[in-house]
């Protein structure tokens, strides 16, 4: 059986959302993934042959076609399985899923581009400043909103929710997040223990 091509790594939030679509779908064994290490300041030129932008995740269909940004991917796996699944097909349904998406997949940006700030030498301390802003926006919006969300079936935006809260254990056990969001908090201990993200783990590899 010919198998999809999946440029990956263990410590990518983004790469991580395919893999637990893959896995909620049943289409874990027809990913190929393929190590691929990537930097904001370190193009790839292998990579770059199939995705200009040098990033993860990258997709190569089992028919050839290049596919990339975690979004696309995952709207591309799940129509393998007759779509509707991960993103609802019409109505408001689906735009609701698409906003909590882009509300959950920011949050993912946010945390990665505070990360490489506080790596700087002499990180600036606006940005720094600008992060902590915005998370405090974020997380009383979530916590807000997660009771709904739950509600739902499980699509794009709660995948990515689940893992933007593993993110923040593993890059920023500083935060504390979870005393700061508790119902936001409970939800992802209890959406942290779907085979699908026992599958996937977060590991600095």
């Amino acid at each position: 059986m010919s198998m999809m091509k999946l440029h990956w790594s263990p410590r990518s939030p983004y790469v991580r959302k395919v893999m637990i679509a893959a896995h909620e779908l049943g289409l874990a064994d027809r990913l190929q993934t393929v190590r691929t290490v990537v930097a904001m300041d370190k193009p790839v030129p292998e990579l770059m042959v199939e995705n200009p932008l040098s990033k993860i995740p990258t997709l190569v269909t089992e028919d050839g076609m290049i596919l990339y940004d975690s979004v696309v991917i995952m709207e591309y796996v799940d129509s393998l399985v007759g779509g509707g699944r991960l993103i609802p097909a019409s109505g408001p349904a689906r735009f609701i899923e698409l906003r909590r998406h882009a509300l959950a997949n920011g949050f993912l940006d946010v945390l990665i581009y505070w990360r490489t700030e506080r790596a700087r030498e002499v990180p600036l301390p606006s940005m720094l400043h600008t992060y902590q802003t915005k998370l405090d926006a974020i997380l009383p919006a979530l916590d807000a909103e997660i009771d709904a969300i739950a509600a739902t079936p499980v699509g794009i935006a709660q995948i990515t929710l689940a893992v933007a809260g593993d993110y923040m254990d593993f890059r920023f056990p500083d935060l504390a997040w979870r005393e700061r969001a508790p119902r936001f908090a409970a939800w992802q201990s209890k959406f942290r223990e779907r085979p699908s993200m026992l599958a996937t783990p977060v590991v600095d590899g």
